[in-house]
């Protein structure tokens, strides 16, 4: 089955995620020193990154027209929505830095060379980084979901202050309403 459209999606008929803990741990946290690789061809090292980062991670971004991962990936909870979630935050990307994010990244299991084609396409002003390898969901033990044998991160966003995560929002839905609650919590607390 072709992808629906990627970005209207009527959400009275996705099943919420349910908040099952599995973030519950992550406020307070420090980042581990991991690596990833970034979109715009650069490596970002999120620990070593001053000031305040906002992270948002999410499943799987899907391509118009391709076969989805799985036929049923929409009933899946938390599953559907990545692209409408990629896009808030590129659309409040400028305010989101006003209200004092320093840096603003999407985090996947995606490989790179998928990412990239997605950041393109998407006109994304913010780099995508690639937990491919699942080091940063591991050190971290970030919620993950397993579908068609792969891990794949469940939608969250971080709020990450020289190091140190300050908030997490999990779990998140609709997705297209993240990045609006990301910067409402970023003016509410100012650095």
């Amino acid at each position: 089955m072709t992808q629906p459209s990627l970005t209207d999606v009527d959400w009275s008929k996705i099943p919420a995620p349910s908040d099952d803990g599995g973030a519950a741990h992550l406020t307070g946290m420090t980042i581990p020193p991991v690596r990833l690789r970034a979109t715009n061809d650069t490596s970002v090292t999120l620990s070593a990154l001053a000031g305040r980062t906002v992270v948002f991670g999410y499943p799987r971004t899907g391509e118009p027209g391709k076969i989805g991962l799985v036929d049923d990936w929409d009933m899946i909870p938390g599953a559907r929505g990545c692209t409408p979630q990629t896009c808030a935050f590129r659309d409040l990307f400028a305010e989101l830095k006003a209200a004092g994010a320093s840096h603003v990244f999407g985090l996947s299991t995606q490989s790179n060379q998928y990412q990239t084609e997605m950041a393109s396409r998407l006109h994304l002003p913010f780099p995508v980084l690639s937990d491919e390898a699942l080091e940063l969901t591991g050190a971290l033990k970030l919620p993950t979901m397993s579908v068609a044998g792969l891990t794949l991160i469940k939608r969250l966003a971080l709020v990450i202050d020289d190091a140190r995560i300050t908030r997490v929002f999990y779990p998140v839905f609709p997705p297209d309403r993240n990045a609006s609650d990301v910067l409402a919590w970023l003016k509410d607390n100012p650095r």
